[in-house]
């Protein structure tokens, strides 16, 4: 990847994906108006991560638990959008979900339960679940988990009964609401505490520089058309720092004390 590369790999699912598009077409004019050379489209090729460290990453979105661990002084931070998810511009929460016919209905229930979370490397759908349930119980009492690689597929897991419940980010839970069946047969019993929600990301890069994506951005968003705003929920852009995902970085290390684990990433 010689180019400057741009992706929106976070929330790309493939019924959005023509919005993810229309927000790009108003980024590349948006990016042009602040000097930058974008590509003529979205990334969708390469792994995330070989994005995110590569030197010529332009613009991308990430998850707070990697921008904290690997991706740690190795990138930018851009500014963080404000989801339509009912929580604090720029935040957002896990929506802890189980089978509508089961009778869960407290955090204390899931105890000696099996869990499907989507990588080892996601805030909200690992780490997030993770600090949520020290609240209830010791270690011991959560150890039957498995993989499943996407939020998708951790609500479609506890939908057929291979999970009993899992940790699904909020703008997730509201897209699969939208466009996934199995998300029809699952009820939220808890949410964890909010965090900063997934930031966007460049290369390591100059102030002004920064400041010039942190406008394209903004620009491009306030040019979307309504649809797509709706589609992809978007609201806002907020200039939060790296200091700002502090949090995350300090509950993952509460995690690993507690179960004996590292959140990777």
């Amino acid at each position: 990847m010689s180019e400057a590369i741009v992706s929106l790999p976070m929330y790309d699912w493939p019924e959005v994906q023509v919005y993810n598009d229309q927000l790009y077409k108003e980024l590349r004019t948006s990016l042009a108006d602040q000097g930058f050379i974008a590509p003529p489209a979205l990334d969708r090729t390469h792994a995330p991560m070989e994005q995110w460290l590569d030197g010529n990453l332009l613009l991308s979105q990430t998850c707070g638990l990697p921008f904290k661990t690997v991706l740690k002084d190795k990138v930018s931070i851009v500014g963080t959008p404000a989801y339509g998810i009912n929580c604090g511009a720029g935040s957002y929460y896990s929506a802890i979900v189980v089978h509508h016919e089961t009778s869960i209905d407290t955090l204390n229930d899931l105890k000696g339960l099996t869990f499907a979370y989507n990588d080892k490397g996601s805030q909200s759908g690992y780490a997030a679940l993770l600090y949520t349930l020290i609240s209830v119980g010791n270690a011991d009492d959560f150890v039957s988990s498995f993989e499943s690689g996407s939020h998708r597929a951790s609500i479609q897991a506890v939908a057929m009964g291979q999970a009993d419940f899992a940790a699904i980010d909020a703008l997730s839970w509201e897209l699969a609401l939208r466009h996934e069946p199995a998300a029809q047969k699952l009820r939220v019993i808890a949410t964890s505490e909010p965090t900063p929600t997934l930031p966007f990301i460049t290369a390591r890069r100059s102030r002004k520089e920064i400041d010039q994506l942190h406008m394209a951005v903004v620009d491009a968003m306030v040019s979307l058309d309504e649809a797509t705003r709706e589609a992809l929920l978007l609201i806002g852009f907020s200039p939060l720092k790296e200091r700002d995902y502090d949090v995350i970085e300090m509950r993952m290390k509460v995690v690993e004390e507690a179960f004996g684990l590292e959140c990777e990433a």
